[in-house]
């Protein structure tokens, strides 16, 4: 007898269940398969989506704007390979290389940066750099003025061979004074090999000028890390410079627990170079075109289009409402590091009045700076040394100072670095009067995500090397217990903050008694701040203060 069609219906559909069902799990052992396979690489995933991003369990974590929480996952690490072989000794080198370098004091140490690795490329002994005695800031420094010789020489010794002169005997063997020439900007280790070596070789001694940003930003990975030691090791400041930097910075700290550095660069120059206006009238037109002259070759700007493309410096007054939109009170600390402000007290009012605590090396060190003030490059080291021992360090203008203190500071342990999201903020400026504080407090919160120097705002081999050496920061092993116990570190010091040491050896010993003094300070002469954090949380009105 035949099965009715129902039974016949029936029989079908459990069959295709049965099949469905084998089916899936099938697909859901090769999944696990390949998970169990692969769970390194999805413990990292979901570290960075779902722990970076949602710590909080909401779809943004709150961000501590005075330290981040992940910096203890990284660190530098810029130690020569096991293949990468000793420095040719000056007897067998290439030749002696000449380096005349260019512009300010930060743009001067990528040249002297650069300096070192081109000579390795070379094979060439290296002689002690040139500074720049004729830009804009006319400072008359030598190397051994600023950095310390001796140090830089040694550090790299198993480097690159450098010296302080070219040997008398072998200037006396030469039928012509030395070659003289310029490289292209951003060169290629292969140039350096197809057209400065065979001149080198001919020549014997060679001298490179306006050496800024004449080699290419990415390079093999040893070179590159020979970069981070030549500019995080090698490159040490005098010691007079030393001492009175870090008597600056502890002096900040003795009367607060925490502070904020702050290069403000708005100087004269800055502001003629950047080619924006600020509501100056015909006398700032005047001004800053005279200044401009000094540029030959500086194309006509809009000021307009150059402001909404994000490339002119905020003034002092826009740096100081960001960061009491990003949740810094007025009570905050703060350390101005700059030249010449144009338009003087007048331009820095408005940042007083937002941060009554303001600080300048001028106010700190009194008499202790006169011997420095005929030099813009040595009072530029001091500044450089506050601004690298602060808790934050917030840029305006994205130069050199900048990119090199932020390259510095992730290098040395992710300490919070600020730099502004200009093309965003510069419209919400602009919109300022016509939105309540607290929509503008979140608005800028909101645009400078991925500004705050945390570990991963920079993919490896994006941007200025200088300023993300991404091939001298090392992961570590993630482990989930060890991120548990140092998020609740993190807790605990976020609500009692204490005084940090010195991480960066600026003073070599410490007798210093203002040190010493720093250390012992009792917690309760301060006053206690919780940490503020990037959040939905709002802070007062920073006009009513």
């Amino acid at each position: 007898m035949s099965p009715s069609p129902s039974q016949s219906r029936r029989s079908i559909s459990w069959t295709c269940i049965c099949g469905f069902m084998l089916f899936a799990l099938g697909l859901i052992s090769l999944f696990t398969g390949h998970v169990a396979s692969n769970v390194e690489w999805y413990s990292q995933r979901i570290v960075k989506r779902n722990w970076f991003y949602k710590m909080d369990g909401s779809h943004r974590a709150s961000i501590d704007i005075w330290k981040s929480r992940y910096s203890s996952f990284y660190y530098g690490c810029s130690e020569r390979g096991p293949h990468f072989s000793s420095a040719v000794r000056e007897r067998f080198s290439n030749g002696y290389l000449l380096i005349a370098t260019s512009g300010g004091l930060n743009q001067q140490r990528t040249g002297i940066t650069d300096a070192v690795v081109v000579a390795r490329i070379l094979n060439a002994t290296l002689v002690v750099p040139e500074l720049d005695h004729h830009s804009f800031w006319k400072d008359e420094s030598d190397f051994s003025n600023i950095f310390d010789v001796g140090w830089f020489i040694s550090y790299l010794a198993k480097d690159v061979t450098i010296v302080k002169r070219v040997p008398e005997k072998v200037m006396m063997s030469m039928e012509k004074p030395p070659y003289t020439m310029r490289v292209p900007r951003k060169s290629e280790p292969e140039y350096y090999l197809e057209q400065v070596l065979p001149i080198l070789l001919r020549r014997r001694v060679l001298q490179l000028t306006k050496f800024d940003y004449r080699l290419a930003s990415d390079l093999d990975e040893e070179l590159q890390k020979l970069r981070c030691r030549v500019n995080y090791h090698a490159l040490r400041f005098t010691k007079p410079i030393r001492n009175l930097g870090q008597k600056l910075a502890f002096r900040m700290r003795k009367m607060e627990k925490r502070f904020i550095a702050v290069h403000l660069r708005f100087e004269p120059d800055m502001l003629a170079f950047s080619g924006c206006y600020y509501g100056g009238g015909d006398k700032e037109r005047y001004e800053l075109g005279e200044i401009r002259k000094r540029w030959a070759t500086l194309p006509e700007l809009s000021p307009d289009e150059e402001r909404a493309r994000g490339k002119c410096p905020l003034t002092p007054h826009e740096v100081g409402l960001m960061l009491r939109a990003l949740g810094f009170n007025n009570d905050t600390y703060l350390y101005v590091a700059s030249g010449e402000i144009y338009g003087g007290e007048k331009t820095l009012q408005p940042l007083r009045e937002l941060f009554p605590n303001f600080y300048t090396k001028e106010m700190l060190a009194g008499e202790e700076l006169q011997p420095f003030l005929p030099y813009s490059s040595r009072l530029a080291a001091i500044d450089y040394i506050v601004c690298d021992e602060s808790d934050v360090f917030a840029t305006n203008n994205n130069g050199n100072m900048a990119k090199i203190l932020a390259g510095r500071r992730r290098y040395m342990g992710h300490k919070r670095t600020i730099r502004p999201n200009a093309k965003r903020l510069s419209a919400l400026f602009m919109a300022r009067d016509n939105m309540d504080w607290a929509t503008f407090s979140r608005k800028v919160k909101s645009c400078q995500r991925g500004f705050l120097g945390e570990p991963e705002e920079n993919r490896p081999g994006r941007g200025d090397f200088h300023e993300f050496p991404s091939t001298c920061i090392c992961k570590k092993p993630f482990n989930l217990s060890n991120f548990t116990s140092k998020e609740n570190k993190y807790q605990i010091s976020r609500r009692n903050p204490t005084v940090s040491e010195s991480r960066y050896g600026y003073l070599s010993n410490s007798s210093n008694p203002e040190q010493k003094s720093s250390q012992k300070f009792s917690e309760g002469s301060l006053r206690d701040r919780h940490g503020s954090l990037i959040d939905e949380i709002d802070p007062d009105n920073p006009l009513s203060d």
